[in-house]
């Protein structure tokens, strides 16, 4: 019907004499696929051997393409333009399905769940613990989602679960969080102490074998998509080798990001962190796997709903605070500071720190000014601080032999760039923004 409107509209046919939309609802398009599946031949031999979740996971999948794409074209929907739908490729896409009606529980055993279809399969973990949730009272399975993931079919339940608030030691202290790749996270709380979490680069340790890993699959006959010819059996055990470490790789990473959250929201009742664009430092081709292997967005994922569940507050720093380059003593603010400068020097008050302990000094500051509400740039009037002008900007000069012509009382109109003259005006700007 979309290729159908174009063709029309290159004929001359008006729009109000076009094909009429069909609705892209999950109800709409399930009402029009029932209608179809038993009269159209592509359907009518096999759509019964299969649940009918996994249809209603596509027409679910499509009717959220069309709905994002609509609101994305129309300005109503915020990030990225998102492109006309399409279709996945098997061979990419990872295999999924969700389950929303039907028998979904977990066995009271809690190594075996039963799902629809499916029937009661084995886990390789124990869950009695959900199970005792669900037997109490406090928990209730909603949906189920069954994907392939690394080699290895998992299992996710959607739940509603009733949460009490986790005590914290410390409710009174605050820290700042300051994430980088050398060091993983610079700990500065409200007391003056400075901690250090190490970054075990898991990614980095495991590259040795990866890349043997990675030759032993090139070595074998793999999968041709130019001729259709299948993968030998040679390529699925050397491919199922070379997925084990990516899967070891990533639950060491899950580890040790869970640890570290977890101390945190359990000890502090306020915490501070930065808003960083993950996705532009993954552009920069000699970081891209080490700001990868970090898991900066997954840090600040589970900060969130961890401080949630024990209603503490979570503080995220304007993106373009300078927690680097403010000197946590005085408040003066450097014009320049390398990423390459490992030490912060004041040129005021000649205090002389490791910059990442500096910012987590900064970010700590940062809480007690806020209001309480823990949004971006959400702060409190603060008294005026020195700051330098952008000495590695050029400011704009005007050209001495230009004159005023007619309608241009007072000479030439400023550029519409004329804001971004100098760092300060910038930043100035930036930070009324953010918040919206």
């Amino acid at each position: 019907m979309w290729w159908q409107r174009k063709a029309e509209q290159s004929y001359g046919i008006p729009d109000d004499q076009l094909t009429e939309w069909r609705s892209w609802s999950l109800p709409s398009l399930r009402k029009a696929f029932n209608e179809d599946k038993r009269t159209n031949p592509r359907f009518a031999d096999w759509w019964e051997e299969n649940s009918k979740e996994a249809y209603n996971t596509g027409l679910a999948g499509a009717s959220a393409a069309f709905d994002n794409y609509v609101k994305s074209k129309s300005g109503k929907r915020k990030g990225p333009k998102m492109g006309i739908p399409r279709f996945k490729s098997k061979r990419k896409a990872r295999l999924t399905c969700r389950f929303t009606t039907g028998t979904i529980r977990i066995e009271p055993d809690g190594r075996h769940v039963t799902l629809p279809r499916i029937g009661t399969i084995r886990l390789h973990e124990n869950r009695t613990d959900l199970r005792a949730l669900i037997d109490a009272g406090n928990m209730r399975i909603l949906s189920a989602t069954v994907r392939l993931d690394r080699g290895r079919w998992f299992v996710a339940f959607q739940v509603e679960q009733r949460h009490e608030l986790g005590r914290v030691s410390r409710p009174d202290a605050a820290v700042g969080i300051d994430l980088g790749i050398k060091t993983l996270a610079v700990l500065a709380d409200s007391d003056g102490v400075v901690s250090e979490e190490p970054n075990p680069r898991h990614l980095d340790r495991a590259q040795k074998q990866l890349r043997r890993a990675s030759r032993v699959v090139s070595r074998v006959q793999g999968p041709d998509r130019r001729t259709g010819q299948g993968p030998s059996r040679r390529w699925e055990k050397a491919n199922r080798a070379r997925n084990e470490i990516h899967h070891r790789v990533a639950n060491l990473r899950e580890d040790t990001l869970h640890k570290m959250t977890t101390r945190l929201a359990s000890q502090y009742g306020t915490i501070v962190v930065e808003d960083l664009n993950v996705a532009g430092m993954g552009r920069n081709w000699s970081l891209a796997r080490h700001v990868a292997d970090a898991a900066f967005g997954e840090i600040r994922r589970q900060l969130t709903y961890k401080t949630g569940r024990r209603g503490t507050r979570l503080v995220v720093a304007d993106p373009w605070f300078p927690s680097s380059k403010t000197c946590s003593r005085c408040g003066v603010v450097k014009a320049k500071l390398p990423l390459s400068v490992r030490v912060f020097e004041c040129d005021n008050c000649g205090l002389v720190l490791d910059r990442d302990a500096n910012a987590g000094h900064n970010l700590v500051a940062l809480a007690a000014r806020t209001t309480g509400t823990g949004v971006a740039g959400d702060l409190d009037p603060a008294r005026a601080e020195s700051k330098p002008r952008g000495a590695d900007r050029k400011t704009r000069t005007t050209r001495p032999r230009r004159k005023a012509g007619t309608g241009r009382a007072g000479g030439t109109i400023p550029s519409p760039r004329a804001g971004t003259e100098t760092g300060d005006r910038q930043q100035a700007t930036r930070a009324q923004l953010a918040p919206w």
